[in-house]
C-alpha cells in the first residue's frame, strides 16, 4: 500500500496541531509492516494574507496544488491513494482519496468566524468529505457533526483519535511527552516560575494556572479572562495566569510565554497548578493530552470533545459563564487533594492514547478507501 500524504501543513505551521498530527502520523505509519509512505509538500505556499486579494492569491494557489499538482506527483511516485490532512480533494484524480476532519467549529460556532472563510469552507470541506472514499475523524464528536451536518454515510467514517505528540524533553516533568500546539522552536518568553510544586503545602498551590494556545475565536480567551478577573476578586492571594502560545493579554496577574520551546513548555506543564481550557468546541483537544500526560491537573470547559478526550480525568465549567470557571479555579487552587487527583486520573487517561494505534486505524481507512 503506497500513500501519498500531503504535508504542506507540517510544513507551514509545525507546531500546531494538525501539524503534529501529519508529522506524528506519517512518523507511525512507516513503522507498519506494508505500508510505504510518499509525501508531497506544497513548499511554494505563501504565508497567510490575512484577506484581500493576497488571501484570494492563496487561495487559487492552493486549488492549483490540490486540483492539478498533487495528482501529478502521485501518478509520477506511484501512489495506490492519496491522504489530505485537511479536507480537499482533487476532482478530476482517478485515485481514492481519503480525508482527515479535524472539527466543524465553523459549523457549530458561526459567529465566531469570518464569513468569507465559514462559506468557503462549507462549500468546499462538505464537498470534499462528501466525495472523499473514507473520512478519518480525530474523535467521535467529530464523526457524528459529519454525519449529521454534512451527510456522510457512517460506512464511510473512520474514528482515529491522536497521540501524544512532541517530547518535552528531559528537563520536563515526569510523565511529560505530549503533543504541544505552541510555536516550539521560537524562544521562551517572560518567566513563569516554572517548576514550583503544584502541590507545595497543605491547601493553595504555589504555582500558576496556565492557557496553551492561541487568540483564535473559538478558544474563548475573552471568557477566560474574565474568569481569571472574578477569581482574582474573591481568592485573596491569587494565583497567576500565564499564557503559552500566541496569546497575549494586558491584565493584573496575567503573564505571557510567547511561543515557548518544547522544553521550556514542560517546564510551564510541571510547575502549573492547573491546565485552564476554557474552549467552546474541540475536534479532540491535543493540549489535554499534552496537560494529561505531564501529569497538570485540568479545568476544562464542559463540551463533548473535550469531555470525550478527558472523561473523568478533568474539573469542568461552563465555558459561557466566568463565574463556573472562577469558583473551580478557586477550588482547584485551594484543594491540594483535587489536584492530586486530577494529576494522577490524567496520567492514566493520556496513557490511552498513541500514535501507533492512530496509525494502524488510519491504515484501515486506507483498505477501506481502496475497496
Amino acid at each position: 500500500m503506497r500513500v501519498l500524504i500531503d504535508t504542506t501543513f507540517a510544513w507551514r505551521a509545525p507546531q500546531s496541531g494538525t501539524g503534529i498530527y501529519v508529522e506524528r502520523l506519517c512518523a507511525a505509519l512507516a513503522t507498519l509492516p506494508g505500508v510505504e509512505v510518499l509525501t508531497a509538500c506544497h513548499r511554494r505556499r505563501r504565508p497567510p494574507a490575512g484577506g484581500g486579494w493576497g488571501s484570494v492569491r492563496n487561495l487559487l494557489a492552493d486549488e492549483r496544488w490540490t486540483q492539478i499538482e498533487l495528482p501529478r506527483r502521485a501518478r509520477s511516485a506511484g501512489a495506490d491513494l492519496i491522504h489530505h490532512p485537511l479536507p480537499a480533494y482533487a476532482h478530476a484524480c482517478a485515485l481514492p482519496q481519503v480525508i482527515t476532519v479535524h472539527d466543524l467549529a465553523f459549523e457549530v460556532l458561526p459567529e465566531r468566524f469570518d464569513p468569507a472563510f465559514r462559506r468557503v469552507a462549507q462549500l468546499t470541506h462538505r464537498a470534499a468529505a462528501r466525495r472523499a472514499r473514507a473520512v478519518v475523524c480525530v474523535s467521535h464528536t467529530t464523526a457524528r457533526d459529519v454525519q449529521e451536518r454534512w451527510g456522510v454515510r457512517p460506512d464511510r467514517v473512520v474514528v482515529a483519535p491522536h497521540g501524544l505528540g512532541q517530547d518535552f524533553g528531559a528537563g520536563a516533568g515526569a510523565g511529560a511527552g505530549a503533543g504541544a500546539g505552541v510555536g516550539a522552536g521560537a524562544s521562551a518568553g517572560a518567566g513563569a516560575g516554572a517548576g514550583a510544586s503544584a502541590g507545595d503545602g497543605d491547601g493553595a498551590s504555589a504555582g500558576y494556572f496556565l492557557y496553551v494556545g492561541d487568540d483564535e475565536p473559538r478558544k474563548n480567551l475573552g471568557g477566560l479572562l474574565a474568569a481569571y478577573r472574578a477569581y482574582r476578586e474573591r481568592a485573596p492571594g491569587a494565583l497567576d495566569l500565564v499564557l503559552a502560545g500566541s496569546a497575549r493579554a494586558a491584565q493584573d496577574g496575567v503573564r505571557v510565554e510567547y511561543r515557548p520551546d518544547a522544553a521550556r513548555l514542560g517546564a510551564l506543564y510541571d510547575g502549573a497548578t492547573a491546565l485552564v481550557h476554557c474552549s467552546l468546541h474541540e475536534g479532540f483537544g491535543m493540549t489535554l493530552v499534552e496537560a494529561m500526560a505531564a501529569g497538570a491537573p485540568v479545568l476544562a470547559a464542559r463540551a463533548p470533545g473535550v469531555l470525550e478526550v478527558c472523561a473523568d480525568a478533568a474539573r469542568y465549567a461552563d465555558p459561557s459563564d466566568p463565574a463556573s470557571f472562577a469558583a473551580a479555579m478557586a477550588e482547584i487552587a485551594a484543594d491540594k487533594a483535587l489536584r492530586g487527583e486530577l494529576s494522577e486520573r490524567g496520567r492514566r487517561r493520556a496513557a490511552a492514547f498513541s500514535w501507533s494505534e492512530s496509525a494502524r486505524i488510519h491504515v484501515c481507512a486506507y483498505s477501506l478507501a481502496l475497496k
